[in-house]
């Protein structure tokens, strides 16, 4: 599935929390948040996909999740959460790989048998199945890490795939490599990641990996691998795994490259190499950058929004550049949920887990914060069914963005309005109930103040999209009044 991530350190952030954030860009699935408790979860899992079961572990941890309405049909997809240890996971980032690497351990792929006396082959896991086998049982994000290694290493994945967690303190990065090898890094506290459907990472200490492992974790081979499948291209010494495991298309530089390029100018405007040495369609844009002023919620939504605002490549542009479209936008139509797990520092416990949701195109949608420790979500996130309605965030979401999209400049001062409107009023219920539960210790107030989000939400969806469902009115084809004769 085509995502875009962005981490944000706790030095690099305005408040000293870790952000795991992606664009969850699917085929248009209808999603929903939940809370999912210990006894809802299973104990033995069954994939869709691959026909996969695989026994979990007893006493799992309550989690949040954003699973596809229709489960029946391709599996749960949970895609992004925050467990009751006040752990996040996104997952995941499907990443390029290269024929070299998928021929050395080639993809577990499910094989359906071929007559009625041959078995069928189950398949690995993948991004239908990781949150749900992974989130529930873990403490920290390297337990993330360490955990889905070791359900790689077992069952193999049938798509190349990364992964993120974080925890108050820690944010960790995983890629996948071919079928069963992976390797991890914790992001550095003072930098910003993008990763936009490429393997990413373009360093890595093997030394630290088979020694301390302090910021590095990988396969126990995978020195071995590499080197008796002749993968390392790399010159002078350096170890750049992108270079090994990644791939270099042509089709990169529309589709992935331009997306990390518009991220990493944005993030360091002053960096002279963005101007002279890195382009949209380069292959060597760093993985990670230290920003040039410290990073909010806001902006990662206003990147995960961005469709090449101020180049010659935005789609909406009023002036004919002849550039146009040319790149794939990070902000596209298809999007089913993006979320931003945040774990904050300096609050109790019980408050430091906020999922910021938003359902459908970012470019149009509004970012709505919620608390995680609770159990269970107010029903204008909760209760999303297949059927269009106004009375979920999601098809409220979904409605707003089909009305302005062909309307843009007519509709865009409105949206802005409401996403503006919607983070700043959760931003201060947020503020409400982070003094009211601190001083007061009572923790279950938190389903109360999501209740009052989803109502602020509700009302201010309801009012955008009687704004824009008027401006797109106006401009049907078909008007026509008497005084134009």
């Amino acid at each position: 599935m085509s995502c875009t991530t962005i981490l944000v350190g706790k030095k690099a952030s305005n408040d000293a929390s870790t952000m795991i954030a992606r664009t969850d860009d699917g085929h248009f699935d209808v999603k929903k948040l939940v809370v999912v408790e210990p006894e809802q979860q299973p104990r033995v899992y069954r994939s869709v996909l691959s026909h996969l079961e695989i026994p979990l572990p007893e006493e799992p941890l309550r989690y949040t999740a954003c699973p596809n309405v229709d489960p029946a049909r391709e599996g749960i997809w949970a895609a992004t959460g925050i467990n009751a240890a006040n752990v996040g996971m996104t997952a995941t980032e499907t990443i390029t790989s290269n024929p070299r690497v998928l021929a050395a351990d080639g993809l577990v792929e499910y094989r359906k048998p071929r007559s009625s006396d041959e078995p069928e082959q189950p398949g690995g896991i993948g991004e239908e199945d990781l949150v749900v086998l992974v989130l529930p049982y873990i403490r920290s994000a390297r337990e993330g890490v360490l955990r889905l290694a070791a359900l790689l290493e077992r069952y193999g994945t049938y798509e190349s795939n990364g992964v993120a967690f974080n925890d108050e303190n820690e944010i960790w990065w995983m890629e996948t490599i071919g079928g069963h090898h992976w390797m991890a890094r914790r992001v550095p506290d003072e930098v910003c990641v993008v990763n936009p459907n490429q393997f990413g990472m373009d360093a890595f200490d093997l030394d630290d990996a088979f020694g301390e492992q302090k910021e590095h974790l990988c396969s126990e081979d995978l020195r071995e691998f590499i080197a008796e499948n002749r993968l390392d291209l790399n010159q002078n010494g350096r170890f750049n795994p992108r270079d090994v495991f990644g791939s270099h298309r042509d089709m990169d530089h529309i589709y992935n490259t331009p997306r990390a390029w518009y991220v990493g100018r944005w993030l360091t405007p002053h960096d002279r190499r963005w101007n002279t040495e890195f382009g949209p369609e380069s292959d060597d844009l760093p993985w990670c950058m230290i920003p040039e002023r410290k990073i909010a919620v806001e902006d990662v939504k206003h990147l995960l929004s961005a469709h090449y605002q101020g180049t010659p490549y935005d789609p909406y542009s009023g002036q004919d550049t002849g550039k146009r479209g040319m790149y794939r936008s990070i902000g596209i139509n298809r999007t089913g949920v993006t979320a931003v797990c945040q774990i904050r520092s300096g609050v109790p416990e019980p408050l430091r887990g906020v999922e910021w949701v938003c359902f459908g195109s970012t470019t149009f949608a509004a970012l709505l914060p919620v608390y995680t420790q609770v159990s269970a979500m107010p029903r204008y996130l909760s209760g999303v069914e297949l059927q269009p309605s106004t009375e979920t965030f999601y098809w409220g979401s979904r409605l707003i963005a089909a009305l302005a999209d062909p309307h843009y400049a007519a509709c865009i001062q409105q949206i802005e309005r409401y996403q503006d409107a919607v983070a700043t009023r959760g931003r201060a219920i947020l503020r409400k109930y982070d003094q009211i539960v601190a001083e007061g210790g009572d923790h279950s107030l938190l389903e109360e103040a999501n209740e009052a989000l989803a109502d602020m939400a509700r009302e201010q969806t309801l009012d955008t999209l009687d704004k824009v469902l008027l401006e797109a009115s106006q401009r049907m084809k078909n008007g026509f009044n008497r005084a134009d004769n």
